[in-house]
């Protein structure tokens, strides 16, 4: 990855080209697909714009082992912020992929978040992350509010005032709005609210709980807890609130309903054999089986936009830790390890990485993101805000 050079006399800005840089590089190191070069070892073309194939010098990428080649180059005028990039295989002297974005000065992190979703749609096929939200329960009020904040925990906006408890955050598939469980009238509430236009509703207010709210992956129907019979039975609800259908009916408690990305069956947890496990419920003959069968305690899980792996917490000595497994309850993986809970994991869209919230630091819980094969994990929301509940938006 060069530099971002300024395209035309008296352009310089380095401010955004140093933002550019860093917000890039890091959504690239995060993936665990490259290996960067070290701009100390840069020779004479990465100071040339060279956004045309012919205009470079790939001899002297090669020499360095370089793959694959970023050129770039911004400029402002009158606040207008345009940047061109360029993606070339080194080894083929090719281009892969071109993007020229326009915007205001302040969309510079949207910018690099974009092509760095592309750059791995180029090289891989699938489209990455960066460029969506994250949904998470903060108390840096003082009390649990909901929060946004970028996949990289930059630019976090609050987005609750109901200075009450909120919990369980989730994100239409469909729409730009959120779901999620508010005390804010006393009795835990079903809410939506959009996104930019801030306006909020409740959508589910039975008598007793009515939590854990998680859109189908249609957004025409939401799968909730609903204690409103005495009981904590999984039901399905339209996004105006009316009940569709009750998936169980037993004594035992039922919460945390995740759904399938076909959308034909529903993972949750239950305590009908006694501890915490993992069971699944088929949404057309209502047949639940047992999917986790080891530990005393497993608890929130979330199903693979893949579909081919469930994520949940598990809790040994008083520790939860994340594990995925298959659907038929084979190939079960511990990802996490060592001091610290780390409890709700979300997949990301593509389903590369997982977020999850962790107490490691001194009992304050905060926002983590690693892959999802458990390397390179790493804190992306700001200390102080003791946050949790993670949820990963789709693309936008």
């Amino acid at each position: 990855m060069t530099r971002l050079i300024p395209m035309g006399v008296g352009a310089e800005q380095p401010a955004v080209a140093e933002e550019f840089q860093q917000v890039l590089q890091g959504d690239l190191e995060l993936s665990g697909l490259f290996d960067l070069v070290d701009p100390a070892s840069f020779l004479g073309d990465a100071d040339k714009l060279g956004l045309r194939r012919t205009e470079i010098d790939f001899s002297q990428w090669r020499m360095l082992g370089t793959e694959t080649l970023i050129k770039g180059g911004y400029s402002v005028s009158t606040g207008k912020l345009t940047i061109e990039l360029r993606l070339f295989d080194v080894i083929t002297q090719r281009l892969l992929t071109g993007r020229r974005y326009v915007g205001k000065l302040a969309d510079v992190r949207k910018i690099a978040h974009t092509f760095a979703d592309q750059i791995l749609k180029s090289l891989t096929g699938d489209e990455g992350p960066f460029s969506t939200k994250i949904a998470y329960i903060s108390k840096r009020t003082g009390r649990k509010e909901l929060y946004l904040m970028d996949v990289d925990g930059h630019q976090p906006i609050r987005m609750t005032d109901h200075r009450s408890i909120v919990l369980n955050p989730d994100f239409s598939p469909t729409r730009k709005e959120l779901i999620f469980t508010s005390y804010n009238k006393e009795n835990p509430d079903l809410y939506r609210k959009e996104i930019y236009t801030g306006r909020e509703s409740r959508l589910s207010l039975k008598q007793g709980l009515n939590i854990g709210g998680r859109y189908s992956p249609d957004g025409r129907e939401i799968a909730l807890t609903l204690s409103k019979d005495k009981n904590s039975e999984i039901y399905l609800i339209g996004t105006d609130g009316t009940i569709h259908r009750r998936l169980t009916n037993h004594y035992s408690i039922d919460v945390d309903p995740t759904w399938s990305p076909r959308g034909d069956k529903i993972a949750f947890v239950s305590d009908r054999r006694g501890n915490p496990n993992i069971f699944i419920v088929d949404i057309r003959t209502l047949e639940v089986s047992r999917l986790t069968f080891d530990g005393k305690y497993n608890a929130t899980p979330a199903w693979s936009p893949k579909g081919d792996r469930i994520a949940y917490s598990r809790m040994d000595n008083g520790v939860f830790n994340i594990f995925t497994i298959r659907e038929d309850g084979s190939d079960e993986r511990q990802l996490t390890f060592g001091k610290g809970s780390k409890e709700h994991p979300r997949w990301s869209p593509d389903g590369r990485f997982l977020i999850y919230s962790s107490d490691l630091n001194g009992g304050e819980k905060s926002i983590w993101i690693m892959r999802t094969d458990g390397t390179g994990a790493k804190r992306i929301s700001a200390r102080g805000g003791n946050d949790s509940h993670p949820a990963w938006s789709g693309r936008w």
